[in-house]
């Protein structure tokens, strides 16, 4: 192992040690880059004793000594390599240059970039023309329409990964511009707002024939997230071939693909434009298209080599805070190890990528069949005491059950586009009623219709 133009080692990390110099070298590098420490300059491996202690040194001082806010564009975890433990530091290139030391400022003293296997300090002629390109249309500089934000729906997020965010969180989190104002991160991730991603269904090969068009959104775009993931769990249905040797079962999309792009899509989205992400699922494809254009100092092929340079860096540093995300770059590498380069198309103005179904499925011929058993099930009896209590949703809530005893509170939520807290009051009044019950576990139960009236 050598050190390269994108791979910097250090032996161990010590008061002496520059490692602000580093980070800021890689964040105005096009390419971004990896550190390491716990390994020579020649490339021996001597480990880490104490590797929490020097993570959260790590992270400390990345955090509070660079400017811009470096959060969201580094990643810090330990590795084995011949047995010793290790620390890297991966790096993004970031797209606010220049980046560096808060201490001296936009100065040759401050900002640093990489040059081979070494760091050089900035000119100020180069550091005046990076700071002039800055991206102004920054979704943290663009102040939101609304100030009277609430983010209970974040904090819930937060607690459920065990990491409560304090009363300085909107600060932390990068919600707020510099005179202190909401900004349209802050939007996104609030509680309410007018932001709407739609999935739309077709049954035709071209956009002329829908049959579905559903919106999440209006609410937290982790919320939004989340219901589009779980909505294209519930379509991608397990295609069944069997051969004379074996049953083969394959999803319409390979899983892991889908996830990645679907994060990626909204994560990375260019939200300035004010255009959501859109998901599109034909008969013989998925179809995801997210707005916006490769940076400019990222090529087509440093882009599918996995070199990350995160739009949106206060969203990708909360989707990772909440393990939406899992490492910096890593997504590309994911979706190209099923569908290779092809899938991807890229406009002026906007990045599709499109994933083809392993099996045509006629989704004509199944709306049609939804239809008819609706319709059968509407004339079913409802039990006498429930007429004044959600009768429309309670009976969408045992058509489901009927259905699939084993559907979620997520899959009914989805589904039915019923909310969390009114799926789970009726849901609950249903079970005291005696007319469902839930047997077994939260997660591998199942459902089951008790009352001989309700079925």
């Amino acid at each position: 192992m050598s050190e390269t133009n994108r791979i910097e080692y250090k032996r161990e990390l010590t008061p002496d040690l520059d490692i602000e110099k580093e980070v800021i070298a890689f964040l105005n590098y096009k390419e971004g880059g990896y550190i390491y420490i716990g390994i020579d300059d020649d490339g021996s491996v001597v480990g880490i004793d104490d590797v929490d202690e020097c993570m959260l040194k790590l992270k400390d001082r990345i955090k509070n000594n660079i400017s811009p806010s470096a959060m969201g564009l580094f990643d810090i975890a330990s590795e084995s390599h011949e047995g010793r433990t290790v620390i890297k530091i991966t790096v993004a290139s970031g797209i606010d240059k220049p980046y560096f030391k808060t201490k001296y400022g936009m100065t040759p003293r401050g900002a640093y970039i990489r040059v081979g296997t070494s760091v050089e300090p900035l000119p100020q002629e180069q550091i005046d023309r990076l700071f002039a390109m800055r991206t102004r249309n920054s979704i943290s500089k663009i102040v939101s329409n609304r100030q009277d934000l609430t983010f209970e729906q974040l904090r819930i997020y937060y607690d459920e990964r065990g990491k409560r965010l304090n009363d300085n969180f909107k600060r932390s989190l990068e919600l707020v511009t510099k005179e202190g104002e909401y900004n349209y991160v802050a939007y996104l991730l609030a509680d309410e707002n007018n932001n709407s991603i739609k999935v739309a269904k077709y049954s035709s090969l071209d956009r002329c024939d829908l049959i579905e068009n559903n919106e999440y959104g209006y609410c937290s775009l982790i919320k939004a997230t989340k219901s589009v993931l779980t909505k294209l769990e519930i379509e991608n249905k397990t295609a069944t071939k069997i051969t004379p040797m074996e049953r083969i079962e394959t999803p319409l999309w390979d899983r892991v693909a889908v996830r990645e792009a679907v994060v990626n899509a909204i994560v990375h989205n260019d939200y300035s434009f004010e255009v959501p992400p859109k998901f599109e699922i034909f008969p013989d494809r998925l179809e995801i298209t997210s707005a916006g254009r490769l940076p400019e100092s990222l090529s087509r092929e440093e882009f599918f080599t996995g070199i990350s340079i995160p739009r949106n860096k206060e969203l990708m540093r909360i989707y990772r805070d909440l393990d939406i995300v899992e490492s910096l770059g890593s997504g590309i590498p994911r979706i190209l190890r099923s569908y290779g380069e092809d899938c991807f198309h890229f406009t002026d103005n906007f990045i599709r990528i499109t994933f083809p179904a392993s099996v045509r499925i006629d989704y004509a011929s199944a709306s049609a069949s939804a239809t008819e058993n609706k319709t059968e099930k509407t004339t079913e009896k409802w039990p006498e005491k429930w007429p004044e209590k959600w009768p429309e949703k309670g009976q969408k809530i045992l058509d489901a059950i009927s259905n699939d005893k084993s559907t979620t509170i997520a899959k009914l939520e989805v589904e039915l586009k019923i909310g969390h807290t009114t799926l789970k009051k009726i849901l609950r009044e249903m079970q005291n009623e005696n007319i469902i019950r839930h047997v077994g576990p939260d997660k591998g139960g199942h459902w089951e219709i008790v009352n001989n009236d309700a079925k």
